[in-house]
């Protein structure tokens, strides 16, 4: 297990090896404890560097597995001059289970994670049922999930799966989609979908 921290720094990237076992703590992370929100699988980090610096009054914690993405957002980060915000590059399922203690988070924010559009390869979608249950767990009462895909008939299976959790409120007025937040930052992947003329799907379940 190998662990690089700067906490003299503006930013902290924190890379683990192996599997891990620390507990995150708002103060040692931050110096505050105030609002945090999470961010899985930010790619290069447009919209988690956007968000830092729209809300100084919040703190981020972004987890990617892509290497380059978390050092193209360290630069963001840096040359932004943005304190808000600590990276973990590491398997979000592990981090959540051993790192994030129940009803840390108030915001949590998963865009674009891969459809895996093979129906063999659907076990390896991200938003399985034991792991909404886990996103569910880790928000504070009130606190919010925020899901895009523009893979529709992962955008159901999501549908489906969220509202089986009976700590979960679906926000859409029908019970099904939501308008896109006005903040989030248009990324690669979402991008990439607009050119093919694909549909977004943005979904928003409530703690309760």
């Amino acid at each position: 297990m190998a662990a690089t921290d700067h906490p003299r720094s503006i930013r902290s990237f924190v890379t683990r090896a192996g599997r891990i076992t620390e507990a995150l703590a708002p103060l040692a992370l931050y110096g505050r404890d105030g609002p945090r929100t999470l961010e899985i699988g930010f790619g290069n980090g447009e919209n988690l560097a956007a968000l830092a610096q729209a809300h100084p009054e919040r703190d981020f914690l972004g987890i990617e597995v892509h290497r380059p993405g978390v050092g193209r957002l360290l630069r963001a980060l840096e040359s932004q001059q943005l304190t808000n915000v600590r990276l973990i590059c590491h398997d979000a399922v592990e981090v959540l289970e051993r790192q994030i203690a129940s009803q840390w988070l108030q915001e949590i924010l998963i865009f674009f994670p891969d459809p895996w559009p093979k129906k063999r390869h659907h076990k390896r979608r991200l938003l399985q049922p034991a792991f909404a249950q886990l996103l569910a767990e880790r928000l504070a009462p009130g606190g919010v999930l925020r899901i895009a895909t523009d893979w529709q008939p992962y955008a159901l299976e999501m549908l489906t799966t969220l509202g089986a959790i009976a700590r979960f409120e679906n926000l859409a007025a029908g019970g099904t989609f939501v308008a896109p937040p006005a903040e989030r930052q248009p990324t690669r992947f979402e991008r990439r979908g607009a050119r093919l003329g694909h549909e977004v799907f943005d979904l928003a379940f409530r703690r309760i």
